[in-house]
């Protein structure tokens, strides 16, 4: 390779990555699609002919990367927290009387922009190069999606600065969306080539970032509007409006909207607007995001558990539609609660088809008169799960039928109780089948151990073919077992094992809330994890020392002492850390890590190692701060060399990437 070539790369590559920003950020091409396309093919001919030259920055990764295995997960150095909600003026109001109270001047200037309805990701750039994507995920921890964000035309490759000078690190925040006019062709192609259709934008950018080919997603309509940052070195942000001012001036497009440094009355006269401008914009929003903009003010704030003190969703009126009510079932859940649900004729309300809705409770059933056969009007907002809102009394014939709740469980006929003080009944049966395949979910969710492919289905089958009698008995399901069911097969035997064993590395958070302990949802997991280096010392705390922790309450502290008082409770515990599941707390890996020449490195193992094994070797250094993966690239730092290396090893020094043996990894590690 010549000089010449080398320079006409690198040309290319930065004029490409100019023209892509024109035509997709800024809506001002200079140069023709045509003449766009030629540049790129030669320097697709280019980086084929010396693949050396391809530059994490390149366009041509735009066009797609061989596809994944699996998704790999990162934790956000500063979680992305969820945002408490508005629903009307006062509760804004509300929102700055809360300010001022606690930061003194009452003008606090806000930024105000639309909430957009679309994919929360966060994109990481090391001295101005994009290097990783990740979902918003449970908000401390989200998939990394790099090679399908890399697709986006809008989402710069590498950073723009007049002055030459880029942050060292910059974490931006932003939201991906697809377009209205873009969704409804990329649906209508799915109808011509006979593929199901997607309910929603939002689902389509969902679907097309969880694609584990990126060249799937880069035939996928989509676009990002950033709207904050996280971690950020060698940059200063003293506002909002001055942040996003900087990553306009970086790449990053910004929604046009946005309203900065605006009073509480522009604020509220804002949202109006954009109610009005809603159903006119070329994509969905649900709301508007207030946020107070001096930053030093936000610091000041802080936040609670799960939100920002210093930002709040203003949400649009929920979405209402009639339809009726042909049926009310009954549903048992994983603590026994008995729950009618309403059975709906389906209708679509904001782009997804609704056709069940609950109920809550008997009472809530007679103070709303539901009857079955009746015309009700139902909502739905977000992601809530649709509810009725009232029935149309007027359009009655006469032969609707009042409800009557069951006196016994509808799945396994023992006898319901009602609970004192509570409009809820229950099925005190412990052995429910309905309870125990709810638990089952629960547990495998994918706020719990995320089991790719143990969908609702999967574990009806296997609770009914008497395969699973416990938490514990996950973990020991073979290939040739799953592979028998129906429905199932080899490679989805194959590839529910594997997930299954994935799935063993799991945090103390994740494990906590996966027991689906009384009164300890999301929140309540996350505080216990905090306070408990592992979970051997969660069982054995007291119910005074759980009290102690900052936000549980007596009710918490007492469903967690009792369970755990369960010696039936204890033994499946036992059962589970026995088949190899490891509960890890990350907060105190991190507080570990500091010091760790791992920390943030990038290690695969290859060959036998004797000390340990590669399952032990890699938790050692997992609790260091490093991650471990399973293939070796140019991003690579170490590879650990043990005895009988193949392949790996002869590619990693093909890379020049250092290589260390056991002996070595053993000082290092001390």
């Amino acid at each position: 390779m010549n000089k010449k070539i080398k320079q006409e790369a690198r040309q290319l590559q930065q004029e490409l990555n100019h023209h892509s920003h024109r035509y997709h950020v800024l809506d001002d091409p200079v140069i023709s699609d045509y003449e766009y396309d030629m540049m790129l093919k030669r320097l697709i001919e280019i980086e084929e002919q010396y693949p050396e030259l391809s530059t994490p920055d390149s366009p041509t990764k735009r066009i797609g990367a061989p596809p994944l295995d699996s998704f790999e997960t990162a934790a956000h150095s500063i979680p992305m927290l969820s945002l408490d909600n508005a629903f009307d003026d006062a509760d804004i109001r509300n929102f700055h009387k809360r300010s001022v109270k606690s930061l003194g001047p009452d003008d606090i200037l806000y930024t105000a922009e639309p909430k957009l309805d679309g994919v929360a990701v966060e994109l990481r750039y090391e001295n101005g190069v994009l290097v990783q994507a990740t979902t918003r995920g449970d908000g401390t921890t989200g998939e990394v999606i790099t090679e399908n964000v890399r697709t986006i035309r809008s989402v710069p490759l590498t950073l723009f600065s007049k002055e030459d000078q880029v942050p060292s690190l910059l974490e931006v925040r932003g939201e991906v969306i697809i377009h209205k006019a873009d969704f409804d062709a990329l649906n209508q192609k799915r109808l011509e080539q006979g593929e199901p259709v997607f309910a929603n934008p939002r689902n389509a950018a969902a679907g097309s970032l969880r694609q584990l080919d990126s060249k799937v997603t880069a035939t996928r309509p989509l676009n990002i509007f950033v709207y904050g940052a996280g971690l950020a070195q060698g940059i200063n942000f003293k506002s909002q409006s001055r942040m996003l001012s900087i990553l306009k001036s970086l790449g990053f497009p910004i929604n046009p909207l946005i309203q900065t440094s605006i009073s509480l009355e522009m604020v509220l006269s804002f949202y109006k607007e954009l109610e009005k401008l809603r159903e006119s914009l070329d994509y969905e929003i649900d709301g508007m995001v207030v946020k107070v903009d001096d930053i030093t003010l936000q610091k000041a704030l802080g936040e609670k558990i799960k939100s920002p003190r210093w930002a709040i969703a203003y949400k649009f009126p929920a979405q209402q539609k009639t339809t009726v009510i042909n049926d009310i079932q009954v549903q048992v859940g994983r603590t026994g609660t008995l729950t009618p649900v309403a059975i709906l004729e389906p209708v679509s309300i904001g782009g997804v088809v609704v056709s069940r809705a609950t109920l809550h409770n008997k009472d809530e059933i007679l103070r709303k008169d539901i009857r079955i056969g009746d015309t009700a009007l139902v909502m739905r907002a977000g992601d809530v799960i649709p509810k009725v809102v009232q029935v149309i009394v007027s359009k009655r014939k006469g032969d609707e039928i009042a409800f009557k709740m069951p006196e016994i469980c509808p799945v396994c006929k023992s006898r319901i109780q009602k609970l004192e003080n509570e409009a809820a009944v229950k099925c005190i049966n412990a052995s429910c089948q309905a309870q125990f395949k709810e638990r089952i979910k629960h547990f495998v969710s994918k706020k719990g151990f995320d089991i790719e492919g143990l969908g609702k289905k999967s574990v009806d089958q296997l609770v009914d073919e008497r395969l699973l009698h416990s938490f514990a008995d996950l973990f020991s399901l073979k290939n040739e077992i799953l592979a028998s069911l129906d429905r199932m097969g080899e490679k989805s035997a194959d590839n529910l094992v594997a997930a299954i064993e994935k799935s063993k590395d799991v945090s103390l958070r994740r494990f906590i809330f996966a027991l689906g302990i009384d009164h300890t949802g999301e929140n309540a997991a996350n505080l216990i994890s905090e306070h408990f280096p592992t979970i051997e010392d969660m069982m054995d705390a007291g119910k005074e020392e759980l009290e102690n922790i900052h936000g549980v309450g007596e009710k918490t502290a007492l469903a967690v002492t009792r369970f755990f008082q369960s010696r039936e409770n204890r033994q499946i515990i036992e059962l589970i850390l026995a088949s190899g599941v490891t509960p890890h707390n990350k907060r105190k890996i991190m507080d570990a890590a500091q010091d760790s020449i791992f920390l943030n490195k990038k290690l695969v193992l290859t060959g036998k190692l004797e000390t340990f094994t590669r399952s032990e070797a890699k938790k050692k250094l997992e609790a260091l701060g490093a991650k471990v993966t399973s293939s070796v690239s140019s991003k690579t730092d170490f590879l650990v060399a043990g005895k009988e290396a193949g392949s790996k090893l002869a590619k990693a020094k093909n890379l020049n990437i250092e290589i260390i043996d056991e002996a070595e990894l053993n000082k290092m590690l001390q």
